[in-house]
């Protein structure tokens, strides 16, 4: 049943995701702009694409779903993702856009070769079903973080490493349903002060998994503090 623009086809009884503090922190953040050059990224990324709609899987608010529609015109937007609290958020994101409560990892609520655009930003990818749902020349596109992203937040403010092993992984996950195009690497520096600081921790994974993100070691770093940003964004296809 849809509410608020999103439709929740979670099982009864199933966990609600993301919090709603770790929710609200993601959109403030990002609201700021910290991301924007990976968002732009991502816009470009998508290109000029076959019909079809633009889906976000584990979107979060659709921030990033909706700059990739204002820059392609008369398209839908699907925000996918396993929180009902990102979900009611994301379902607001755009005129364009509505939002599903789903898990990324399981069987994708979309219809076989639907999909012009799939993005999956520092989220869940199953190279199966989004072989299945895009359209015949259709694009994923994935952005990943470097082993080095965030490296100055890592011991002070308790976040988890990045896995060396993320490339690998990703084509474990990828492929051979799909096959990568190309990619490209993205670095940037953010000078971000203490409120920023703490939302970063806050809406990443460090927060749900150790929930030690942020803590006490906020007050031992300069405000403000430069922090890098390192992402690979790749594009990948189903073969011919």
């Amino acid at each position: 049943m849809a509410r608020q623009g999103y439709v929740n086809l979670a099982p009864e009884g199933a966990p609600e995701g993301d919090d709603a503090d770790m929710v609200a922190a993601r959109a403030g953040f990002l609201a700021g702009g910290w991301f924007d050059p990976l968002t732009r990224a991502l816009a470009e990324a998508a290109g000029d694409p076959v019909p079809g709609a633009v889906v976000e899987l584990g979107a979060g608010t659709g921030h990033h779903l909706a700059a990739v529609l204002d820059a392609l015109e008369d398209r839908a937007g699907v925000a996918l993702d396993a929180s009902v609290y990102a979900a009611r958020r994301a379902a607001r994101a755009h005129p364009r856009a509505t939002s599903v409560v789903a898990d990324a990892w399981g069987a994708l609520p979309l219809l076989d070769d639907s999909v012009a655009v799939a993005l999956v930003v520092f989220a869940p990818r199953a190279g199966a079903e989004i072989a299945r749902v895009l359209a015949p020349g259709g694009v994923l596109v994935v952005a990943t973080p470097a082993p080095h992203h965030l490296r100055e937040l890592a011991g002070p403010m308790g976040l988890l490493d990045v896995d060396p092993r993320k490339a690998d992984r990703l084509r474990d996950t990828l492929a051979p349903e799909l096959e990568q195009e190309d990619e490209r690497e993205l670095e940037w520096s953010m000078a971000l002060d203490h409120e920023a600081t703490r939302a970063l921790a806050a809406m990443g994974p460090s927060a749900r998994h150790t929930g030690t993100a942020g803590g006490d070691g906020l007050r031992d770093l300069p405000d403000p503090l430069t922090v890098t940003a390192a992402v690979t964004v790749s594009r990948w296809r189903v073969p011919r």
